[in-house]
């Protein structure tokens, strides 16, 4: 089946939710992908910050492929050992005491915010319901979470929202303490935003965030979905700044493209649940759960985050170089960077798949880089050359 044949037959029977490029994926390897007419790709979205190892890792398919001969699923009525052995992984690297797993990033932060509510109910405050949330910030599509999002774009049209989300101004200390009152239960916070055009928090933000909370009997919830399990060079985006969350959710990269998300919470946290309070059908399946322990493996091993710090100072100095004049910045941290333009850049990215390299915006004016996190210096090179030649022929 050709790429046009597939798009025909896809807008016939796919739901239309997604604004699609013309392109069918059908096989990758490694940081390169093609399509159903067989053209090549290097791919610098990954899945939007997903595919952490690349497509097919040898080492994730044969661990799969061993635990699908072993057990596909059983109820969370039971232990299951890879998600213990997962959950002891996550634990040890992070600092925090329990882990709940789930499926997706929205899922982990819906199972932060029932946390942060019951966490106060059991200690005699249920009027501590109101969770502070930042401006521009993104936390995922079901209901709660798009209500915890600061954009009106994702909130449109689905109104009446769930109540309990009040919005302060990122990196703005003193709009945090406007906001909190005795109705406060937790402050809400991506490490480095990253739909609104990849974003990091100031390490002195964090760090009064951490105090005011401390101060008030707060939880500090941390938003990794996008930022963490390596992406920034360390292990946890929160390890980079020195800042200790209460709670910190994370998904995308945990499975190197196998659908499976996480909410690790500190000692005090975790007593606001109890059995019967959170579930998850198929959280921490064996599958997910099997293929997780490898990644978190491999990315955790100091010689692959320095590959990050590495890659990444040679992908930003790369885009720096280029000293294209409708590029206005050039930011983030490791291999989650943006270059800002402008002007609105969607003609841009469209520019670039043409060519061979796909990106994936953040914004409207912002092009994000979200490559796999093993990529090489050859493979940097070619994404930037790539890139460059886009620029040139861009009007």
């Amino acid at each position: 089946m050709s790429n046009q044949e597939m798009i025909d037959k896809g807008q016939k029977y796919v739901m239309n939710t997604y604004g699609r490029f013309p392109l069918a994926l059908v096989k990758g390897r490694g940081v390169y992908a093609w399509d159903a007419d067989g053209k090549q790709y290097i791919d610098f979205c990954g899945g939007i910050a997903v595919d952490i190892l690349g497509h097919c890792h040898e080492e994730l398919v044969k661990e799969l492929h061993r635990q699908a001969q072993t057990l596909w699923h059983v109820s969370n009525l039971y232990w299951i050992q890879p998600q213990i052995d997962l959950a002891e992984k996550l634990v040890k690297i992070s600092g925090l005491d329990k882990a709940f797993f789930c499926n997706s990033g929205a899922e982990a932060n819906e199972a932060a915010f029932k946390l942060a509510r019951k966490y106060h109910y059991r200690h005699g405050h249920p009027e501590r319901n109101e969770i502070i949330c930042f401006k521009e910030s993104f936390h995922g599509r079901t209901l709660a979470a798009v209500a915890a999002t600061g954009q009106k774009k994702y909130q449109e049209g689905f109104s009446p929202l769930p109540a309990g989300f009040v919005f302060a101004e990122f990196n703005n200390l003193d709009s945090v303490y406007d906001l909190v009152t005795e109705n406060t239960a937790a402050i809400l916070v991506e490490p480095i935003q990253g739909e609104s055009g990849i974003h990091p928090c100031e390490k002195k933000f964090l760090q009064g965030l951490r105090k005011l909370c401390d101060d008030q009997g707060l939880l500090l919830i941390f938003d990794e979905v996008q930022c963490g399990m390596g992406r920034t060079g360390r292990f946890f985006a929160f390890q980079s700044f020195g800042v200790k969350p209460d709670v910190v959710t994370m998904a995308k990269g945990l499975g190197g493209g196998f659908p499976i998300g996480a909410m690790l919470a500190g000692d005090q946290a975790v007593k606001g649940f109890e059995p019967g309070d959170h579930a998850s059908t198929f959280g921490g399946n064996p599958l997910g759960a099997a293929v997780a322990c490898k990644v978190v493996e491999l990315v955790s091993e100091s010689s692959f985050l320095e590959n990050v710090d590495n890659m990444g100072v040679k992908l930003m100095n790369g885009l720096v170089k280029m000293r294209e004049p409708r590029i206005v910045d050039i930011r983030g941290r490791g291999l989650m960077l943006a270059a800002e333009f402008n002007c609105e850049c969607k003609q841009l990215i469209a520019l670039c798949m043409q060519k061979g390299l796909l990106l994936v915006g953040a914004g409207p004016n912002a092009v994000r880089f979200v490559p796999p996190l093993n990529i090489d210096e050859n493979e940097v090179n070619r994404a930037l050359d790539l890139f460059q030649d886009a620029l040139q022929d861009w009007k």
